[in-house]
């Protein structure tokens, strides 16, 4: 695609088939829906309205987020409330074109309130399968430790989780990072591995590169969330080249809390172009001020990335994703065919062609 302006370019990342490889489902719950909640359920909020909430969304980091982040999950106590922050979030997805999805939560922040773990998977599970059913989308639970907390108390979530295993495709690791590194949580990954889940963790964001190597060598990632510190290590970045070890890239979270001041100022083209397996990703979406398209047109805005950077960066999440061969294959096969019919026009699409 040459000579193509913006709004055409626009209108191409608006259909374009997707997949969110790093998405937190309580960073999903939109003002007005934690407001309902808060109704539903009796919770006092600190605001006087979802506009007042909006206005708070100004971070100066990563744990000025947190705590707000924290404070929203108070509202989510029955499995209806997590089946309906889920089913929000998928519906927007089947309007994006996000097909295949692999979603982070965090037990111990429900946990510590009270709320059963089987309430919590209850919830997630039925929207997952009625997401799949209604959408035709396919998608993954992650499991995410809060590593602010102790090792040991990620590793009772994880036993309370034992009768949902088959129903959990990772083990992650979230939360404030600076202080808090990896290879503490050793123990509680290798739990996982007993479980046959997949290995994830957040490393690199405000943590330096020594986190990711730490991700990679102490917990045995197959995938490191943010990572954008890489940059700072020549011979982590040959690592990441050399063994396509994906990056979920989340460009407004990353501006939003400040990891940089302005998104042209971002290391993901650098990174794509000096060919890592790099992916983007919406993160928490109600808080950050945009899903995967409006995240995949800032980046367009920003860097101007052509046709093909972006079919690349869309295989890489689908080649990062947890999903069956087959599946990943027929998402490759969508991507295609939406390229193709992008291309041939409305008319010819609508007629079969």
């Amino acid at each position: 695609m040459t000579n193509i302006s913006i709004d055409e370019m626009e209108q191409f990342l608006a259909q374009l088939p997707k997949v969110e490889l790093h998405l937190h489902i309580e960073g999903t719950l939109e003002p007005e829906m934690m407001f309902a909640l808060a109704e539903r359920n009796g919770v006092k909020l600190s605001y006087p309205d979802p506009e007042a909430l909006r206005r708070a969304y100004q971070f100066d980091n990563l744990q000025s987020f947190l705590d707000l982040y924290y404070q929203g999950t108070s509202v989510l106590k029955t499995s209806q409330d997590f089946y309906d922050l889920a089913m929000a979030y998928f519906s927007r997805c089947d309007q994006e074109h996000v097909l295949h999805y692999e979603i982070m939560f965090d037990p111990q922040a429900h946990l510590s309130r009270g709320v059963a773990m089987n309430t919590i998977m209850e919830g997630l599970t039925g929207a997952m399968e009625d997401a799949q059913r209604k959408y035709g989308a396919s998608s993954g639970l992650i499991l995410s430790l809060l590593r602010h907390l102790p090792e040991q108390d990620g590793i009772d979530a994880l036993l309370q989780a034992k009768p949902w295993q088959h129903k959990i495709l990772a083990i992650g690791l979230d939360s404030s990072e600076k202080g808090n590194p990896p290879g503490r949580f050793r123990k509680a990954f290798d739990i996982a591995d007993d479980y046959g889940w997949h290995r994830v963790a957040h490393a690199g964001e405000e943590g330096p590169a020594s986190y990711i190597w730490e991700a990679i060598r102490e917990l045995h990632v197959r995938r490191v969330d943010h990572g954008v510190r890489c940059s700072d290590d020549t011979k982590l970045m040959s690592y990441l080249k050399q063994y396509q070890v994906p990056l979920t890239v989340c460009p407004l979270s990353n501006v939003r809390l400040g990891v940089y001041s302005d998104l042209r100022q971002h290391n993901l083209k650098m990174l794509l172009e000096k060919g890592l397996c790099v992916t983007i990703n919406s993160d928490d979406p109600a808080y950050f001020g945009g899903y995967m398209t409006a995240n995949m047109l800032a980046v367009q805005r920003a860097f101007n990335l052509t046709e093909s950077q972006w079919l690349q960066l869309t295989a890489n999440a689908i080649n990062a994703s947890f999903a069956p061969v087959e599946r990943k294959q027929a998402l490759k096969q969508r991507l295609t065919a939406a390229v193709v019919n992008y291309h041939l026009g409305p008319t010819s699409a609508a007629a079969g062609v």
